[in-house]
Formats: C-alpha cells, structure tokens, sequence
C-alpha cells in the first residue's frame, strides 16, 4: 500500500506534510470493593533525610512537595498519572479528565491545580482502568458523570452521582489481556454512545451476541438490578482497539476512531444509523485515539504520530476529501484524548507514561489553537 500525495487541506487553511500513508475508502459483574470516594484520602509523608523514625504518638513533621509547573502557556494540568479519557465542562474553560490507571477523576482548568472529583476502584492492569467519561446532558442540574471502566471479570458502564456509590448502567462487556479501550459520548438527553474494544478477539467484534468490538446505542440510562440491562442496539459492528466517538454538535454527525491489525480508521455513522463507513484510513498506522469534532472538521489524537490530525469534510456530503493536517507535530509527544474547547481551542491530553518517554511533567493536559480559516472549529 503506497504513500499517498500531499495535499491541501482548503477546509482548514494548512498545508502540512502527512507522515506515512492513507487511503478513501467510500462476563461477569463484579462489585465494587471499596466504595469509591469523593474527597481526597490521607497521604503518607516521607522524612526529610536525617531525620528519626518518630516513636508511637510523636508528631510527625510535615512538608509540601515543590508544585508541578510547566512554562508552556499551553499546558493546562501537569504532573498526572496515564491519561483515559476526558469530557469538557460546560464553558468550555475547564475539563474532567481520567487517570486510568489510579481511577481517579480530576477537573482541571489553567491556572489552577487539578482538583479531585470523584475516585472509582478499577483494574488499571493492561490496557484497562478508568478509560473514559461522558457528562449526563443535564449535568448543570443533575451533576452527573458516566464512565467507561474495567474491573476484574469485565468492562462496564457506570453512573457516578456525588456522595454515593456507581451505578451500573451497563455491564458484561468483555475483558481481554489487550482491546479493553471504551469511550462515550451522549447524542441526546436519552441515548449514550459505547463503543467497546474486541479484548483481543476479533472474531468477538462480528459476532452480534457479543458487546465487544462494537459501537453500541444505550438507552436505558437508569441503573438497575444486575443483569436487568437489555441488549442495546448496535450502531458498528468490526471495531479492532478502540480508539474515541465523537458528536459533531452542528449536524449530530457521529466519529468513530479505532486500530485494526492492518490499519487505523476515521468512520462516519449518520444521525439516522446508517451504517459507519471509512471515510480515512492511515495503513502506517499512527495510534489513531481521542477524537472532536465541530462544523466542517475531525481533529484525531496520535499517539505514535505525536501529533492531533485535523480533516475538513465536504459540507453537502460530509466526506474527507483531502489529507489531513498534523498540527503540534512533536511538541508534546504521544496524544490521548481530544475535546473541543472555548475559543477555538482543541484540549488534548498526553499518554507519555503509556508506552512513551515521559517529561519531568508528564502526564499533562495542553490546549491547542484550532486552525482558522476554514471552518469547523473557529
């Protein structure tokens, strides 16, 4: 499979050389043990060196570490452990964003430390943990957050209200040694979005009594009893390693990324649930993650490609008709997840503790300036 020819990417008003190569293409539940919590645990204190072990009873003396800072005006939140995923807050001006490994929830805005909301017990072993959460679309009256997460025996779907425990919303989805990336995304009040990796099968990902693999459409979004969910619809069927879904919020269009064994794949799935379509491919393979999308352009996270891959889309057809943009090529390294911000800008976060050489910063949240001129994000 060749490389392709660079072009001009009009929609976006950048010219940029594409790396690589691409082509068109038209279980069980388990509880949860402990409960999570929502304020921030005690922390052990080391000893200044020198000092003696305290006897029993004696005060311990105390002393804050130095603070994270990054001199990058771009960089949002620094010094966090691996990334999952990670939702806008309404404004556009602050974040929640997952670490996956440790199942904590943080939100984060600049010029302030991240801030602890919400911590969920997880198995952040492999590629699984807390993998990514989505806003309930009343989330301004209703205050609540839906997650995508591993546990021992399975991947689920939770509901996480402040002050009491998970919701299972979801559950069985397979767990494998590898493909257990979720991600979320809310098309109206009443349907949620899941799509689900193969855990390491891919025949699992055709099978239609199977959840892994698939792009599914939720719409039993109150918890009940375990084992009360029903079969929800499937929207995709084929998925490899899942990468994100996004919703253009102008049309309702759906994006879907993911990793299959010869190539990584932008798809498109109508309003209407027509079946996804490949509309880019990237045979080189480029780590193809987090996704967002606005008006006339996809901006797709690389994690090998250290870069956010931005697409303009035909706006009477919504087809890719040009190579894609990189934009931060290298300036960060290997990108996560990916979410439209105020201002034109993309918030992107880093997946440098995963497979990566991180910083003395990483794991760190960045914005990234939209291109202008085109349409979609500005």
């Amino acid at each position: 499979m060749g490389a392709s020819r660079v072009r001009v990417l009009a929609a976006v008003g950048i010219v940029v050389a594409v790396t690589g190569c691409a082509r068109f293409d038209d279980s069980a539940t388990t509880p949860f043990t402990p409960a999570p919590t929502f304020d921030a645990g005690g922390e052990v204190r080391p000893r200044p060196p020198g000092t003696p072990p305290t006897s029993p009873g004696a005060t311990l003396p105390t002393f804050e570490p130095a603070p994270c800072r990054d001199p990058d005006p771009t960089v949002v939140a620094t010094c966090l452990d691996s990334t999952g995923g990670m939702a806008m807050l309404p404004g556009g001006d602050s974040a929640l964003v997952t670490e996956r490994r440790t199942g904590r929830i943080l939100r984060v805005a600049p010029g302030k430390a991240p801030e602890e909301f919400a911590r969920l017990d997880v198995d952040g072993s492999s590629d699984g943990g807390l993998l990514d959460v989505a806003l309930s679309p009343t989330f301004v009256e209703d205050n609540l957050v839906y997650a995508y997460i591993s546990t021992p025996g399975d991947n689920r779907v939770v509901r996480i209200a402040a002050g009491d425990v998970p919701k299972e919303v979801l559950t069985g989805i397979p767990r494998g040694p590898v493909g257990n990336a979720g991600a979320l995304a809310f098309t109206g009040p009443n349907e949620l979005l899941v799509l689900t990796g193969d855990a390491g099968n891919p025949t699992a990902a055709t099978d239609p009594g199977s959840l892994a693999g698939k792009l599914l459409r939720v719409t039993a979004l109150t918890p009940g009893p375990p084992g009360s969910q029903p079969f929800p619809q499937i929207a995709l069927s084929g998925i490899g390693g899942a990468g994100d879904v996004c919703v253009d919020p102008t049309d309702q269009t759906i994006w879907v990324t993911d990793r299959t064994v010869l190539e990584d794949r932008l798809q498109k799935v109508a309003p209407n649930g027509a079946a996804g379509v490949p509309v880019w491919t990237w045979p080189d393979r480029p780590g193809v993650a987090g996704c967002a999308a606005g008006g006339g352009a996809v901006a797709v996270a690389l994690t090998a490609g250290k870069a956010l891959a931005v697409l303009g889309t035909d706006p009477q057809t919504g087809a890719v008709t040009a190579a894609p943009s990189l934009i931060a090529e290298n300036r960060y390294g290997r990108l996560g997840a990916a979410a439209l911000g105020a201002q034109g800008m993309i918030w992107a976060s880093t997946l440098n503790k995963t497979d990566g050489e991180p910083g003395p910063n990483d794991d760190r949240v960045v914005k990234i300036p939209a291109p202008q001129g085109g349409g979609g994000f500005d």
